[in-house]
């Protein structure tokens, strides 16, 4: 039964793969490709092979990951290599399934800004749903992995953005400065929207409070607010004072409200409020 579940959980992430990169295939041929933008990684340098040697994105895509996964399945771990043939043979397909797509949209028949817009959004919106189901495209993605297989210490984030530099260089010297400006707004919307995407919407805010009317503010988070709530013993290394600090998870706009409750009912009280990403547990919404 549980090998049951196990191969049934991976069909699906298998399925939410695909469906990730059939959208952010849409948001390269549809919206970047007919503005002659750029994308990060092996899928920028596929872009800049379709707009000088009219060769297809998909196949770039193909040929450019061959070696690197050749090297991989050497070097890195079988199960990564594994994930990753089939998280870029799905961008490959994807790329070729929407590419006659791309003849419904009039070339130049939107403002640019659209186009990096629709783009930037699907690319991350795309890529957000691959990688939040440990899968891989493969390009930049393999060669930072080998990188960090040999220098652990390395900063992988400043390749990654190399890369992504070195490709608007290139792009800006081919087909001007506006469109590179245009490439870096793209790039930028898709680091926004695929971080969304793995840390969700329903980000919430952390309240730690410290005040000499703990009873009064308990019983409104709980009786007023309706959230739960829980006591910390904190001491104040000054003067060593021990007294109750109190910690309660709430949405962005309950924390308005419990922020002006708490100042009403202790003006003198200590709030910090801390944004929180993810939350797991009874009374929230799994991410």
């Amino acid at each position: 039964m549980n090998t049951y579940y196990k191969y049934k959980a991976n069909i699906q992430d298998l399925v939410i793969i695909f469906i990730g990169c059939i959208i952010a295939s849409l948001g390269v041929n549809i919206f970047l490709s007919h503005a002659k933008l750029l994308s990060g990684g092996a899928t920028g340098i596929a872009l800049l092979f379709q707009y000088t040697l009219n060769i297809p994105t998909g196949l770039t895509v193909l040929l450019v990951n061959i070696p690197l996964l050749l090297i991989s399945y050497k070097k890195l771990n079988k199960s990564f290599t594994i994930y990753t043939t089939i998280g870029m043979l799905c961008l490959s397909l994807a790329l070729v399934i929407t590419k006659p797509l791309s003849s419904y949209v009039p070339m130049g028949g939107l403002d640019t800004l659209i186009y990096c817009i629709y783009g930037g959004a699907l690319c991350g919106i795309g890529y957000g749903l691959v990688f939040l189901k440990n899968g891989s495209t493969g390009g930049t993605d393999i060669i930072t992995m080998l990188i960090r297989k040999k220098y652990s210490n390395f900063n992988i984030g400043s390749l990654s953005f190399s890369i992504n530099i070195i490709i608007i260089l290139i792009g800006a010297y081919l087909f001007g400065l506006p469109q590179a400006l245009y490439t870096f707004i793209s790039l930028f919307i898709q680091n926004i929207v695929l971080d969304r995407v793995l840390l969700g919407f329903n980000s919430k805010k952390l309240l730690l409070i410290l005040t000499k009317k703990e009873e009064d503010i308990i019983n409104y988070v709980l009786k007023d607010l309706h959230r739960g709530i829980t006591s910390l013993v904190a001491e104040g290394e000054y003067t060593h004072d021990r007294k109750k600090m109190l910690y309660c998870i709430v949405t962005s706009r309950q924390m308005v409200t419990l922020k002006n409750a708490v100042l009403n009912i202790d003006p003198s009280a200590f709030i910090t409020v801390v944004d929180i990403s993810e939350v797991r547990g009874k009374g929230f919404v799994s991410i």
